[in-house]
């Protein structure tokens, strides 16, 4: 039976992929830090393109109201349709702060802004918009500047500054708008926060099929070495086949002669008389001959299988067909055989001749070892369904085997009995794996031997259906 072990190339595509995974986790780490640094700087400027491409609006419509009324002041304090709008501007727009209008020498005409209410927590409430003050030349020469004393708030806990946008009110001033670094952090924080679920979404996704991926280049890699195992052995059996053929030929020929040689001298001795000695050695002679042949038997059988014919057969059909063979050597030995068809009806496909061949080795090995234990021998043969599988088991109550046997059963020219060719469950696995099956040992020291042969149980093909034609006039 073939084994898988790790090779140097699974060792390497396991370093590979580690390292491989390694660098992606880098990678979306760089990626992540890369766009949480950026994001910052990007809402920025979209907030102030924003904010300036209403201000530039605002501006445009003060100064044709300044064009009609030839002064700023009367412009700001009769349009109320600006004053409107810069209110709504502060109310629907939580990024803005202050809106300021002055006139080209830099005194305050107009002046609005949002005082947002702090809650407990720093979350901020609805905000509350601060009545306009109006600014004239008059008002202005009469009135101290009164110095603006700036509240502390949050605002000064801003991690980062943003510029007042100042848009000219073509000759008669400038608009000023000041956006909030408070909300506007606020914000970015929510973008990030989401950023990061996307991120953590996508990253979860990516390794889920990175495992996949992994699993998938496993599987290939698990199948591409049984391949090769298999085509490894299908090119040492067509060797050993080779050189089976030549051997059988060079090494029955000589074994011919011997066996005439014998059985010519065996007469011989005979017709001269009894001469015990001699018949004792020719008798061990001829048997090591006769065993020297099996061996060369079943090594070519082993090394240059012959092509399958297959049948349909009922799974129980096998095992009768090894007690029928058997029944000479079953009652010589008093073998105590029973036979039980728990298949269910179950049917198989198999080439009969190969399938005896693999369940006399079998049933073979097992009088041998109650023989060997000293004991009458005994043998179960069962016909079972497991699934999609037929399983026929064939268990004794011979000597058993150990851990460490039952690991080299299946190895070529080993054997647990003196004088067995060790060849017998080789041929067996092989016939097994031919038919698309597989042998399973459970075995216990002193107690007996179960051997399992998996086959693939067929399935009836449904009965075409036909039509049946009503009959005239029903």
């Amino acid at each position: 039976m073939e084994r898988l072990v790790p090779s140097s190339s699974s060792r390497k595509l396991l370093i590979a992929s580690l390292v491989f995974g390694v660098f992606v986790l880098c990678d979306f780490a760089l990626f992540g830090w890369l766009i949480f640094r950026s994001l910052s700087q990007r809402e920025v400027e979209r907030v102030l393109l924003e904010t300036r491409s209403e201000a530039e609006k605002l501006a445009q419509q003060i100064a044709r109201r300044a064009e009609r009324e030839k002064d700023l002041y009367t412009a700001v304090a009769v349009e109320r349709e600006t004053q409107t709008y810069i209110d709504q501007v502060l109310r629907q727009r939580d990024l803005v702060r202050r809106v300021e209008i002055r006139d080209k020498n830099g005194v305050l005409v107009y002046e609005g802004r949002s005082e947002a209410r702090m809650q407990v927590g720093g979350e901020s409430a609805n905000p509350q918009i601060s009545p306009p003050i109006l600014s004239s030349p008059e008002l202005q020469q009469h009135l101290e500047p009164e110095p603006r004393v700036e509240k502390k708030t949050r605002e000064t806990e801003s991690s980062f500054e943003v510029p007042d946008i100042r848009v000219p009110i073509g000759t008669y001033g400038q608009l000023e708008i000041g956006i909030s670094p408070v909300e506007l952090s606020r914000r970015i924080e929510v973008l990030r926060k989401d950023l990061i679920g996307q991120a953590m979404l996508i990253g979860v996704a990516s390794m889920l099929l990175l495992i996949s991926a992994y699993a998938a280049v496993w599987m290939v890699l698990r199948r591409s070495q049984r391949l090769e195992v298999q085509a490894a052995r299908a090119e040492r059996l067509a060797y050993l086949g080779t050189l089976a053929s030549g051997l059988a030929h060079e090494i029955r020929n000589p074994l011919n002669s011997l066996n005439l040689n014998m059985q010519m001298l065996e007469e011989e001795i005979d017709e001269r008389g009894s001469v015990p000695t001699g018949k004792r050695l020719l008798s061990i002679t001829r048997s090591e001959l006769s065993r020297l042949e099996r061996l060369v038997s079943d090594f070519l059988a082993y090394a240059k299988p012959r092509p399958l014919e297959m049948e349909e057969v009922p799974a129980v059909r096998p095992l009768e067909r090894v007690r029928e063979v058997l029944a000479g050597e079953i009652q010589k030995r008093q073998v105590q055989v029973e036979i039980e068809d728990r298949s269910g009806g179950a049917r198989i496909r198999i080439d009969p001749a190969q399938m005896n061949q693999l369940l006399l080795n079998l049933a073979q090995n097992a009088f041998n070892a109650a023989e060997e234990a000293r004991r009458r021998p005994w043998l179960k043969l069962t016909a079972g369904r497991q699934g999609p599988s037929v399983l026929l088991e064939l268990a004794d109550n011979g000597v058993g085997m150990t851990a460490e046997e039952q690991e080299k059963i299946f190895d070529l020219f080993y054997s647990t009995r003196k004088g067995g060719t060790g060849l017998g469950l080789a041929i067996a696995e092989r016939i097994a794996s031919a038919h698309g099956g597989r042998l399973g040992v459970r075995s216990t020291k002193g107690v007996g031997t179960t051997v399992t042969v998996e086959l693939p149980a067929v399935h009836p093909e449904p009965a075409p259906r036909t039509a049946v034609e009503a009959p005239v006039g029903a």
